[in-house]
């Protein structure tokens, strides 16, 4: 007798996820033709995106703000001088599988190596994931790591996305961490609950809780665009549990470059209970020159910020550089 297995629900959707150019444009409504758009740009950093995601994108429009996130370019292609595979150079920060240490008092960790969405600014797109898969073994080592080293206070789960891990995997890392006296927090980058949002299960809510830690989730939001109802019942569910919800977007040409755009940003997380917390300057991996915004105009949007928001709602303008014991303030 074959056996029936339930699949969550958003496994099934991250499962469905557009993965090709052509059926991307035929949702959309968009001509081939109109756009710079190439598949040989998806050979190296495959297309992914969530239906639900594309659903809240603009049939027709091919300046949508939220496919220019997804949609690969033939401006990708080029190579581009000051642009690099690693810019932040992490693997000099990678002393074992699946971790990296780059700051005093917190650690990362590379959970998964694979994300529900592939933005095509990301800057870990070259990052060698397969050799960052530490298995059973290596996370044992990893966890001991962080148990001998008294100044970790703060545990930070990232990859990838961490929440394309199914709820097992999660509760078994999450517990082995929760269970080192001196790790205080632990802190969740993910793109889930913005563009995957049924991914934030009343399971995985109650998991969450059940953890002697304090918890922080770092959403990824670039534009209010991509905030629908699914999006709020999915921070509200994380807000009702008390977890702490921040939110970090990168500065993008085309896309968020302009003052409105952000302040609307701002105002529109604001309302679901997640407060601003950095705004990146773009970091500079090859394929993604496109996407830069000058550092001069990037100053002068952050103060038509603090003009028109208060100070709790103006994001930090930061950059990234190698060997830094912090993230930088552009200034």
């Amino acid at each position: 007798m074959t056996q029936i297995v339930n699949i969550p629900a958003w496994q099934v959707e991250l499962s469905q996820a557009i993965n090709k150019l052509d059926e991307l444009l035929a949702v959309l409504e968009l001509d081939p033709k109109q756009l710079n758009a190439t598949w040989q740009a998806t050979t190296s950093f495959p297309l992914r995106v969530p239906r639900g995601f594309v659903a809240r994108m603009r049939k027709g429009d091919a300046t949508d703000p939220l496919l220019r996130q997804v949609l690969p370019l033939a401006d990708e292609l080029q190579l581009t001088p000051g642009f690099s595979r690693d810019p932040l150079q992490e693997k000099q920060s990678n002393p074992l599988a699946g971790l990296i240490h780059k700051y005093h008092g917190r650690v990362l960790l590379t959970a998964v190596g694979t994300c529900s969405i592939n933005c095509r600014y990301c800057f870990r797109r070259h990052f060698p994931y397969s050799a960052n898969n530490p298995g059973k073994a290596g996370w044992d080592k990893v966890i001991e790591y962080i148990a001998a080293d008294s100044s970790i206070k703060e545990v930070i789960l990232s990859g990838g996305d961490p929440l394309v891990a199914n709820d097992d995997y999660l509760q078994a890392l999450c517990q082995k961490i929760a269970a080192i006296s001196h790790v205080t927090t632990l802190r969740i980058h993910s793109r889930m609950p913005i563009v995957l949002p049924a991914r934030i299960t009343d399971s995985l809510v109650t998991m969450l809780k059940s953890l002697s830690l304090n918890l922080v989730v770092v959403t990824h939001c670039n534009h209010a665009n991509e905030v629908d109802s699914t999006v709020e019942s999915a921070l509200a569910k994380l807000k009702t549990a008390g977890i702490t919800l921040l939110n970090q977007a990168v500065l993008l040409k085309g896309i968020n470059d302009k003052a409105e755009v952000l302040v609307a940003l701002s105002e529109r997380l604001f309302k679901q209970g997640v407060l601003p917390y950095y705004l990146h300057v773009l970091d500079k991996v090859q394929g993604t020159a496109h996407f830069e915004v000058e550092v001069n105009t990037a100053l002068t949007l952050m103060k038509a910020l603090q003009e028109k928001l208060p100070g709790y709602l103006e994001p930090k303008l930061v950059r990234e550089e190698p060997g830094q014991p912090h993230k930088v303030l552009v200034k």
